[in-house]
């Protein structure tokens, strides 16, 4: 089990104790050109997470490659660089320069999958236009916002993904107490924190019985228990997102809750807690690893066509 940061959640370059304390450190995402973002105010806090527009600001990938990803490598921890864009072409673009820069370990796409109509579709499309143009490791970051997102992980397999990373944000709103107004410059924005964790449990469960790929699980993740949940339902590796706002101690702590968690199920691992989710029928937990379901048939895609 791995433990990871949500893709700009964290600063490693202002604490890089807080990365080095990870097993694997994830950039914010980075667009082939750059960007200002949305208008202020970007990040409000609600009763149940955090809302946040930031609207992919960043420098650009060339300032990336040549100013940042120098200084992350002296990090102790593997570099995932996570990249976004408009079109496929976009992140092909991002993936062949990142393809020749030895200090990125994998690759996360930023999928969005904005066309809800068929949204497997534009998965398919962004994640095989960045295969043909990286070896590197790649990991299809999903949004829970469609109506059948085991389908978008199928097609994201099938398109060469190598992983899946589950879940984006969700829309949502929150309104000033004074003006009743909308509290984001945007009106809405990505919604995290306690209120996403089930719905990416679902999303994550939902997945893993689709696909063979890894899986890592986030949203709303702040204890050892509910990263093992997130192991239970069929993820390999947790990302910490929110949290880590509050608490940057958060990876250590967690680390020895889920040792807790797994001493007092009588876990020999905490690896065989993956896909305990899965076990029919349900019973108590023992020390083997669970064997997850066969895959359902009716999900598969092929050339393209839904089956």
């Amino acid at each position: 089990m791995r433990l990871l940061n949500a893709s700009g959640c964290l600063d490693a370059l202002t604490a890089p104790e807080v990365a080095a304390a990870l097993d694997v450190f994830v950039t914010k995402t980075v667009t082939p050109k750059p960007r200002a973002g949305n208008a202020p105010v970007r990040i409000a806090e609600t009763d149940v997470g955090m809302l946040n527009s930031i609207g992919l600001a960043n420098a650009g990938l060339d300032r990336f490659v040549q100013e940042t990803l120098p200084r992350l490598s002296r990090l102790p921890v593997p570099v995932w660089v996570s990249v976004g864009g408009f079109s496929a072409e976009d992140y092909a673009a991002s993936c062949a320069v990142l393809d020749a820069c030895a200090e990125v370990a994998a690759i996360e796409l930023n999928v969005s999958c904005p066309n809800v109509e068929a949204p497997w579709a534009s998965a398919w499309e962004i994640v095989a236009a960045a295969r043909r143009e990286t070896g590197k490791e790649l990991y299809a970051k999903l949004s829970p916002s469609v109506p059948d997102i085991a389908t978008v992980a199928v097609a994201a397999s099938e398109a060469g993904a190598d992983g899946l990373s589950l879940v984006n944000t969700m829309r949502g709103m929150s309104l000033d107490p004074r003006t009743l107004r909308p509290t984001l410059g945007t009106g809405s924005g990505g919604l995290s924190g306690p209120a996403l964790r089930p719905i990416a449990l679902a999303a994550v469960h939902a997945c893993a019985q689709a696909t063979d790929l890894p899986i890592v699980g986030m949203g709303g993740v702040s204890s050892g228990r509910h990263t093992l949940e997130f192991l239970a339902a069929g993820a390999s590796s947790v990302a910490l997102g929110t949290v880590l706002f509050s608490d940057p101690g958060a990876p250590g702590r967690i680390r020895t809750e889920l040792s807790a968690e797994a001493d007092e199920l009588g876990l020999a691992s905490i690896d065989n807690a993956i896909g305990a989710a899965f076990r029919m029928p349900a019973g108590v937990l023992e020390g083997a690893a669970v064997t997850k379901p066969p895959k359902s048939k009716n999900r598969s895609i092929s050339g393209a066509i839904l089956s």
